[in-house]
């Protein structure tokens, strides 16, 4: 090898050297629909520091893995949970954010039905649903994290058919506008939103019915996924005082 290449490989490893190092972390908010309000999904910490206290499920990137990769491998190993939606909302690196180390992590959510998942959710880290505006206080920036990440929900449920991820597959009306309630955080005239709603051509009814709610039932529908991108963008100008900057 020729010498001026040999002695820009040792600078370049000299450079390299000379940086301060960190460690990559990713971190899953994971949110649910219990057919009447929005829960977040968390882990005791088994670990020092804040060992006992409640947390975000996170893990370190590992050498061989990409982001998504560490995100998905994280959450089915914490929760047995896999194959659900999941997308990253932000990048959290404040030089203090934790104390021992420089850990920078990227954080991503995830939106699940809880009563299809609660049964197979890990004893052994003592995962546990939470109301979202009721939870315990939590460690770190995670607090941070879960209000980047309804953020990001907000925007991209306007035009993509994200909240129906937190929905069984056949639902009723009731249950969708008690999703959006939760979600943008507003409150809907039921039966006027219920009228946009069915005229909108979004959702396709189904000859069962729900009778656990009341003894009259309500018709469960499912998504038309074929116009919901035609469609979204109208119906949602009918919801009132909401804003995806919020």
């Amino acid at each position: 090898m020729p010498e001026n290449k040999i002695k820009n490989n040792q600078e370049n490893m000299d450079y390299y050297k000379s940086q301060a190092a960190l460690l990559l972390a990713v971190d899953c908010i994971i949110f649910g629909f219990n057919g009447e309000s929005l829960e977040i999904l968390l882990i005791k910490r088994d670990f020092e520091p804040h060992r006992g206290k409640w947390s975000l499920m996170g893990g370190f990137v590992q050498p061989n893995e990409n982001p998504d990769d560490a995100a998905s491998r994280v959450l089915k190993k914490l929760t047995a949970l896999e194959n659900v939606y999941m997308e990253d909302c932000g990048i959290f690196g404040t030089p203090n954010r934790e104390h021992d180390e420089r850990v920078v992590s990227i954080a991503f959510f995830a939106l699940v039905d809880t009563h299809q998942y609660e049964h197979i959710l890990s004893n052994e880290y003592e995962a546990r649903w939470f109301p979202l505006d009721d939870h315990p206080e939590l460690i770190f920036d995670h607090d941070q994290m879960i209000n980047k990440a309804k953020r990001k929900l907000r925007t991209k449920a306007a035009l993509y058919p994200l909240l129906f991820e937190l929905l069984p597959e056949k639902f009723t009306i009731p249950q969708i506008s008690a999703l959006y309630e939760c979600v943008y955080d507003i409150e809907l005239d039921k039966r006027n939103f219920s009228r946009k709603l069915l005229s909108s051509g979004l959702i396709i009814k189904l000859k069962e019915k729900d009778k656990e709610s009341s003894k009259k039932g309500a018709f469960y529908f499912r998504l038309n996924t074929a116009i919901y991108k035609e469609k979204i963008m109208s119906f949602l100008r009918y919801l009132p005082s909401w804003s995806v900057e919020d």
